[in-house]
């Protein structure tokens, strides 16, 4: 799982390049489409999907787009 990248969309979802797993709380794996080269994961809350993306972000006023420190 070296190979994963996630990228901070402005004002929208983390999106998780690469091959990788998410567990809910209690450990259970959620399926996931090996075939699929990303995931939108929701930051907003209001995605009716979670903890995936559904475009929610867009009609709820959501705002974050941090930046990393500059070296």
């Amino acid at each position: 799982m070296a190979d994963v990248t996630i990228r901070m969309r402005p004002n929208g979802p983390f999106l998780v390049e690469g091959k990788f797993e998410l567990l809910d709380s209690d450990g259970n794996a959620f399926p996931l489409d090996p075939a699929k080269p990303a995931y939108a994961l929701c930051r907003c809350g209001a995605s009716a999907n979670k903890p995936f993306c559904d475009g929610a972000h867009k009609n709820c006023d959501y705002e974050s787009d941090e930046k990393a420190p500059s070296a």
